[in-house]
């Protein structure tokens, strides 16, 4: 979906940032990420599944950094066929497959694997959604494979701020309390080995700066200045971060199957 086809009164928050030129949207930025590799230590040949591959970034530099395999699954089919370019343009063919899909029927997908990445996608979807997702990676992973998240946190006031979320990001977000994700996790057999949480920066001058670089960010700036429907829409989700800086954050955690 291009800027001139977007409808940005009724876009996701996610398209949004992305519409302004915000290229990382994870709730802890690179350093929560950067966390999530220390404890995942990938290996060569080693195998991954990322949950919602988007335009194949992420895979990217995982299979360069690390020498993993990575198979990726976006539902969104212009996502999809621009990640099959990205992958290609790197060269990186042989150890990239994205598979247009859906996260809700990981099924589908054939075989086991070493690790599953999810980024900012579990804290989108309802308690249902949640379980089911969680029910699939579970069965997803090899015995003794490692689930890799990074997602918002809800210290304190959960249903308020999932209230006052939704009508700014126009998704039904369900942030949780480090106790209630892990709790998620182990009812669907996850096994926290690992977590973290922190403050939620996401908006934050020196976060955008510090995960997309001064370059980008002056872009960043100038489109949001600019563009009157993304001034509106992002002003409207800082000022609910700010409304809650102290009950919202993020929290990876690394589980195993």
């Amino acid at each position: 979906m291009t800027n001139a086809t977007l409808n940005f009164q009724t876009a996701s928050g996610h398209q949004v940032l992305a519409a302004a030129g915000k290229k990382y949207l994870r709730p802890g930025g690179k350093t929560a990420t950067e966390q999530l590799f220390q404890w995942a230590n990938f290996q060569p040949g080693e195998t991954v599944l990322e949950l919602a591959s988007s335009f194949g970034y992420s895979a990217i530099a995982l299979a360069k950094r690390y020498g993993v395999k990575v198979i990726g699954v976006e539902k969104d089919s212009d996502s999809v066929a621009r990640a099959r370019v990205n992958i290609r343009t790197a060269g990186l063919e042989n150890q990239i497959e994205i598979i247009a899909g859906d996260i809700f029927h990981l099924e589908a997908i054939p075989g086991q694997f070493d690790y599953v990445l999810a980024e900012a996608i579990l804290t989108m979807q309802s308690p249902p959604g949640k379980a089911k997702i969680l029910a699939g990676i579970h069965n997803k992973l090899k015995p003794g494979g490692k689930f890799l998240s990074h997602e918002l946190l809800a210290r304190e006031k959960e249903e308020q701020i999932c209230t006052e979320l939704a009508q700014v990001i126009k998704v039904n977000s369900t942030p949780l309390s480090e106790a209630n994700w892990i709790l998620a996790y182990e009812t669907a057999g996850l096994q926290v080995q690992n977590q973290k949480t922190d403050s939620m920066a996401l908006l934050n001058l020196s976060r955008i700066i510090q995960d997309e670089g001064i370059v980008d960010t002056i872009r960043i700036l100038g489109n949001v200045l600019t563009h009157k429907p993304i001034r509106t829409r992002v002003l409207e989700m800082r000022s609910v971060f700010q409304k809650y800086r102290n009950e919202l954050g993020y929290i990876i955690l690394c589980a195993v199957a």
